[in-house]
């Protein structure tokens, strides 16, 4: 009996994480929209202006991108294909193997990231101290975690 509560607690505490993950991801998303950005946009664009890549260079691999975000290759690919479309960023051939890609922030996309990263900032603040200070706060009032998605 003692075992099956122990594994139920396992279990409530991983439907609690995933319940704030969705909730942060959807008022990440909703609040990005405005500046024409969903949570994975941001994500990219935030780990590019982050600092210099492993190689000490400016640009990063996608795979690098890839060890950083949580998307497929293929998904990441398309995501950084609709950046480099929107200016955001530029894709190069990798010159150490010409087999890679390398994605490098422009002008365009340091502004953007400049501009909205106290809005994403200020999210993770605000849903992340709601969850730290009172798991007790919004109990009971779950969320559907697919409301409030999609960008279009």
């Amino acid at each position: 009996m003692a075992a099956k509560k122990a594994e139920q607690g396992l279990v409530d505490q991983w439907r609690d994480i995933l319940a704030v993950h969705a909730r942060t991801l959807c008022e990440l998303d909703r609040e990005l929209h405005r500046h024409g950005l969903g949570a994975s946009d941001f994500e990219v664009l935030d780990v590019l202006a982050e600092g210099a890549a492993t190689d000490g260079g400016a640009s990063y691999r996608v795979q690098e991108i890839a060890d950083h975000v949580h998307l497929s290759q293929s998904a990441l690919s398309r995501l950084v294909a609709r950046l480099e479309r929107d200016g955001l960023v530029t894709r190069g051939m990798c010159a150490e193997d010409r087999r890679g890609v390398r994605v490098c922030l422009t002008p365009k996309g340091r502004d953007l990231h400049g501009e909205v990263l106290p809005v994403q900032r200020a999210v993770l603040t605000r849903m992340l101290a709601d969850q730290a200070r009172g798991r007790g706060e919004g109990q009971g009032q779950e969320q559907d975690p697919g409301q409030g998605q999609g960008r279009g």
